[in-house]
Order: C-alpha cells, then structure tokens, then sequence
C-alpha cells in the first residue's frame, strides 16, 4: 500500500502532536494536515488532500459531528476516525450512522490507531471491542422489542451475502471472489443498499445491518 495521507483535528495541539509523534515509526503514514476546529480542518483539505482523518469531537467553532457530516457530503471517499475521549454509545450511533468510518477512543494504543487508519483503507470501516459492544448491546435490545411485519427489511439472497461478508471484514474484491461475481457487482450492491438504508459509507451499512439483525 502507498503512502496514506493523513489530516487530524484536535483542539488540543499537546494531544496533535503526540499522535504525529507516537505514528512516526509507520513510515507508510504521513500527516499533511493539522488543525485545531471543524472549521480550519474542512478550509484545508481540498489543498491537502488526506486519505484519513482523525478527528475529535468537541472543538470551538466547528465540532466534530458537524464536521464529520460536512467531510461525508464533500469528499464521500474521506475516511473519518474519530478519536476523542466520549465513551458514550450515543455518540457511537450517531456518528457511524452519520459518516464517520470507525470510532476510537483516545487512550488507544498508536498501534491501534495505526491498525484503524489501514483497515478504513482496505475495507472501508473499522469495528474496535468498543464498537462492537455497542453493537451488540443495541441488538440484543432490539430483539426484545415487539416484531412489526410492517417494519421488516427484505433483502434478496445477494444482498444478503453481501452484507455478511461485510460484517466478516471482507473486502469488495474478496466478497467478489467469494460469490464469483464482478467487483463492480459487489459495489453496485453496496451502494444500493446504503441509499436504502440512508447510510452513508460502509461503516454506516455494517452498523446498520448488525444492528437490526439483518444477519444471523
């Protein structure tokens, strides 16, 4: 993989640093941009052009949940992590559901951050035990609601699978493979089932799929 360029978003100039610094030793990671609001970020990144952004969440100005839909809009091919200190599911849902491509809190370890920053790379989202109990915890809620036919989502056997091996980590090129379909295909199908869904990445559709059942 080249190198990935990367922006990050943070009041605190202390914390930007120290996660330029503790990255340093990735050599496959660069930081072309840095800014200390939403505002001075978005004024930014059609010059510097990051792959990555890592972006807090409370900032002056501009937050990060603002800035993270206006990244979505702008430049759909973005990766958004956001890494701030928020451990509180609402946050969680709100933000993967809203654009943002995984969720990290800031006492992660760089070599988890790093980890982040190259799977949102080769497969569009990244689900961390944080993530991942917040998922489960919604879905087990849900499965105790009242059914509603009404509500009910169907989806064909394609889409199915598509989304289960979404959820497995899969790869757009690997899920072709694997259902011996075109790679177009598999992106088709994707981009079918987000406008569906109102989702509006790959992380979005795994966290919409996992959380109302929509796999076994």
């Amino acid at each position: 993989m080249s190198d990935i360029k990367v922006a990050i978003a943070d009041d605190h100039k202390i914390f930007r640093k120290g996660v330029i610094l503790s990255l340093r030793p990735y050599t496959n990671i660069s930081f072309v941009l840095e800014a200390e609001n939403g505002d001075d970020l978005l004024a930014g990144l059609e010059e510097a052009k990051p792959d990555v952004v890592l972006m807090d969440l409370r900032m002056p100005r501009k937050d990060g949940i603002e800035t993270t839909k206006s990244i979505s809009k702008l430049y759909p091919d973005m990766k958004v992590l956001i890494l701030t200190m928020y451990e509180d599911e609402r946050f969680v849902s709100h933000l993967m559901e809203n654009g943002a491509n995984g969720y990290l809190l800031k006492s992660a370890d760089p070599s988890e951050i790093r980890k982040a920053i190259m799977e949102v790379m080769s497969k569009g989202y990244y689900l961390n035990n944080f993530v991942n109990r917040v998922l489960l915890k919604k879905s087990h809620a849900r499965s105790k609601s009242i059914p509603s036919l009404n509500n009910e989502v169907q989806l064909n056997d394609k889409e199915k699978e598509v989304i289960r091996l979404l959820c497995m980590e899969f790869t757009a090129s690997e899920i072709a493979q694997k259902m011996e379909i075109s790679p177009r295909t598999v992106e088709a199908i994707k981009d079918r089932l987000m406008e569906r869904f109102g989702t509006k990445n790959t992380a979005g559709l795994v966290f919409f799929a996992v959380k109302n059942n929509l796999i076994d």
